[in-house]
């Protein structure tokens, strides 16, 4: 009996200790009232109870003010350089390769001599061609004197009407031949001038694919070399049909859509030149029209079936609200941004967002210049947050040329700026 009064006596006094416990964990975590937090300067005096929940301390973010300025509609899409023309050589008379005038890769203009074909046997058909003309010419100016002849013998009634018949007709058979004989003498002539294969086109030679000593057939399928025309040269692209009203649009109206080529890698200018040409239909497959844009190529960055990022500039957007992307918040409610007012507190505002290049968007409603908004350290914002402004990025000199490259501008500046942090 006196054991079991013992065990439930310590089963009350373990009970009444976690209560105590419990209620000197509540006491210590309650928050300070408004007198201590005043007293301490908003913080819990030495010794005092520290405050629970939601620090008063002000929360340190960096601002980058809203702008007006003119916003270049650009539209992206993966692109193609294609050779202006593209010519494979090839021989148009048989015969053997005996010369070649040519480096591979060269640049070459148009007429450039390079490469010959035994000349030898076309020289000799020339020749032959030439003589069977001389002989016909001779029995023509024979025939052309007889003619002569009766006619005189014909006014004097010396012979009859047929044998000056015969005569006009022996004339025009031999000028018939005659003319025979000079399309060959020609035909002869522009075969032995085919032994000179010469560029048809100004353009950079490819590999050569035949060598000296090769016996070559007119037409054969191996090519001599190939040429690529590359000045100007072209890239062709799609564009999604959702995309198509403005571009159109302008292109129709006469205006020059500038197009810019940049690398692979997105990072560099590579060439810039103009809408050239357009597709006369939509593909059904893809919902795309396909575009060519045209390069002069004068530095040769740009290579046949060379695969370039195009963007190209569809209009430009005139005294427009411009805020940087990255204070651009989503939530269930929509697009908003946390603006900061004088009172360095924030203010939550709904906005109507219209096209971004990545480091700016257009802000259709919701925001006015000088509007500063918030992009670093919104994780803890709420309505009415009192806010510490640790910089300002519209103090941050910038460079000209950074408006479609400000992902990398931006990342670049908080990488030095974590890492100055962290030395400091």
């Amino acid at each position: 009996m006196q054991v079991s009064n013992s065990r439930t006596s310590r089963r009350w006094l373990f009970g009444l200790l976690i209560l105590l416990l419990v209620a000197l964990l509540a006491w210590w975590l309650w928050p300070a009232t408004t007198a201590d937090q005043h007293a301490s300067g908003g913080r819990a005096g030495k010794g005092g109870r520290p405050g629970f929940g939601a620090s008063a301390d002000p929360v340190p973010v960096r601002v980058e003010p809203v702008k007006v300025g003119d916003f270049p509609l650009y539209y992206k899409a993966l692109g193609t350089v294609t050779a202006t023309n593209t010519v494979n050589v090839r021989s148009r008379v048989a015969g053997e390769l005996v010369k070649i005038h040519f480096k591979e890769g060269q640049q070459v203009k148009a007429g450039d001599l390079l490469a010959e074909i035994d000349p030898r046997p076309y020289r000799i058909a020339l020749q032959q061609a030439e003589g069977t003309l001389a002989q016909n010419q001779a029995q023509l100016q024979n025939a052309q004197v007889d003619l002569a002849r009766y006619k005189g013998l014909y006014a004097e009634d010396s012979i009859a009407k047929q044998t000056l018949d015969t005569a006009q007709a022996q004339v025009a058979q031999f000028q018939g031949l005659v003319k025979t004989n000079q399309a060959a003498v020609n035909d002869a002539r522009l075969n032995l001038d085919f032994t000179q294969i010469r560029a048809p086109l100004s353009g950079r030679l490819g590999l050569r694919q035949l060598d000296l000593g090769n016996l070559v057939t007119a037409n054969d399928t191996t090519a001599l070399v190939v040429i690529t025309q590359t000045e100007p040269i072209n890239v062709a692209f799609t564009l999604p049909e959702t995309e198509l009203d403005t571009v159109l649009e302008r292109y129709r109206s006469g205006a020059s859509l500038a197009v810019e080529a940049w690398d692979r890698g997105d990072r560099k200018l590579q060439a810039s030149g103009v809408l050239g040409s357009l597709d006369n239909q939509i593909d059904t497959t893809t919902g795309t029209l396909k575009f060519k844009g045209t390069f002069q190529n004068k530095d040769h960055a740009l290579f046949p079936n060379q695969f370039v990022n195009v963007r190209l500039l569809a209009d430009t957007l005139k005294q427009v609200v411009l805020a940087p992307a990255a204070a651009i918040q989503f939530g269930n409610d929509g697009t908003f941004a946390y603006v900061v007012n004088q009172e360095n507190t924030v203010n939550i505002r709904k906005l109507k967002v219209g096209p971004s290049d990545g480091q700016d968007s257009v802000i259709l409603e919701g925001l006015a210049a000088g509007d500063r908004l918030v992009l670093e350290g919104t994780d803890r914002l709420r309505e009415g947050t009192k806010v510490e402004v640790v910089e300002d990025s519209a103090q941050v000199p910038t460079t000209p040329g950074q408006h479609l490259q400000g992902q990398d501008a931006k990342g670049s500046a908080d990488s030095a700026e974590s890492g100055s942090k962290a030395g400091a």
